[in-house]
């Protein structure tokens, strides 16, 4: 049997290697949190586009997000009835307004939701359950992942408590829960019928929306009806489908604005950190061994050979130094999930993506510190 040459030089010095160990830790744990910020926030950026049941959505050319719509004229939807395919349309409303805790009558700003009951166009249960119950003046209903400075909406209501709160200044009742969750444009999130909306927003304009549903007859061809309502609007719309319109939501948080850039800057510094951190143990370790190694090459063995076992020692630092990161990050995605109401997870693509990272993390550190074997001289040691 060969002897573990690798594996007996890492643990000669226990302490060394476990600070080898803890720095790669670190540098996992901070790659999976910059990976878990980003993607939950691409996540949350469609959590609600996801929800609306339509096949093609219409929106202002100057909406960029759903969190800073521009509204159009509902005549829109009715000149996109005259195109052959499309079955019905609904229009969609939304806007922030002020929220009092009903506890402590602490103010925040909160998403309002508003479409007529009659479309059910939004696929949440809470919301099917309770579409007669929007049609009262005056209702609403609460999303019980909102984040908790809203107040304790979802433990009262399932108490049997009567909950009567202000949005925009106007008394309200909260009659019904769904789960929808936070996102980075929105800490919560009511919804109501369209007339309830519009009286909320006394100041819109009858006639203008935010968002317009279009569903297909089922025999209709997406594409055709797409470019029959590109022919048919005026270009104070666009068009999308249904994928168009979440790759739209999706783009304009990645690409036009800095937070999709600053969280894959910091997955990049905790690769570069791991990488000094590694190229720090390696290269002490070889500097450390020089003497043995020389031996070696003087009993005839390779740089080759001495290469390999730099590259074992690599690879081990990589595999043993993932596992801990790995769990530290299980914990503080459940964390920061439970304290942001983001959706913070741990997905099979995010793990084999970090230890992939790590390992190349680790090989380039290693190919860096070999450098140091070219001194190993055996003529050194006689």
């Amino acid at each position: 049997m060969k002897i573990p040459l690798a594996w007996l030089q890492l643990t000669h010095e226990k302490i060394r290697l476990l600070v080898a160990l803890a720095g790669i830790a670190f540098a996992d744990i901070l790659m999976f949190m910059q990976l878990g910020f980003r993607d939950a926030l691409f996540e949350s950026s469609v959590i609600l586009t996801k929800q609306f049941r339509g096949d093609i959505f219409l929106l202002n050319p100057q909406s960029d997000t759903l969190v800073a719509l521009e509204t159009f004229s509902e005549r829109r939807l009715y000149q996109a009835l005259s195109v052959e395919g499309v079955a019905t349309v609904s229009p969609i409303y939304l806007n922030f307004a002020i929220w009092k805790n009903p506890i402590t009558r602490d103010t925040r700003a909160i998403q309002v939701i508003g479409f007529n009951p009659v479309d059910d166009i939004i696929n949440l249960p809470g919301v099917r359950n309770n579409l007669d119950v929007i049609k009262l003046p005056d209702v609403v209903l609460f999303d019980e992942l909102s984040r908790p400075e809203y107040g304790a909406i979802a433990e009262l209501f399932n108490q049997g408590k009567t909950i009567t709160t202000e949005v925009a200044e106007r008394r309200i009742k909260v009659k019904g829960l769904f789960a929808l969750g936070a996102s980075f444009g929105a800490d919560g999130n009511i919804i109501t019928s369209d007339v309830n909306f519009l009286r909320l927003f006394p100041e819109r304009e009858k006639g203008l929306i935010d968002i317009g549903v279009i569903n297909l007859q089922p025999e209709a061809n997406l594409e055709l009806v797409l470019t029959g309502l590109k022919a048919e609007l005026p270009e104070d719309v666009v068009v999308f489908s249904r994928e168009e319109f979440i790759a739209h939501e999706k783009n304009y948080w990645q690409n036009s604005t800095a937070i999709g850039f600053v969280f894959t800057l910091g997955t990049i510094m905790g690769f570069i950190v791991g990488t000094v951190i590694v190229y720090q143990i390696l290269y002490t370790d070889v500097a450390d061994h020089l003497p043995e190694y020389a031996t070696l090459k003087a009993m005839g063995y390779t740089d080759f050979y001495l290469l390999v076992v730099v590259f074992q020692e690599a690879i081990i630092l990589a595999l043993v130094g993932y596992l801990p990161g790995f769990s530290v990050a299980l914990l503080l995605y459940f964390m920061a999930a439970n304290a942001t109401s983001l959706p913070m997870a741990m997905t099979i693509f995010k793990a084999i993506m970090v230890l992939i990272l790590t390992i190349i993390m680790c090989l380039v550190s290693g190919a860096i510190s070999v450098r140091k074997l070219n001194s190993a001289d055996p003529a050194d040691i006689f």
